[in-house]
């Protein structure tokens, strides 16, 4: 690939003895800056994956105790 003519000019200062602009760049210059959104509908479905079901709660429903006539 070519050169662009601002790296050109860079590479020009920093032959000469002056400061590299590239360092005056901040720590997050290259950093992902990308915020997260919504989530999505496969990350709704899987945000309970670790809380128990309804159906583990059903045995203590309803008790039946029959008594017998004697």
């Amino acid at each position: 690939m070519a050169k662009s003519s601002a790296r050109k000019q860079r590479e020009k200062w920093a032959r000469e003895g002056k400061r590299n602009p590239e360092l005056n760049r901040s720590i997050f210059a290259f950093a992902d800056m990308k915020q997260r959104v919504t989530k999505t509908k496969t990350e709704k479905l899987h945000q309970n994956k670790h809380k128990r079901s309804l159906s583990y709660h059903r045995d203590d429903d309803l008790f039946y105790l029959f008594r017998s006539a004697s």
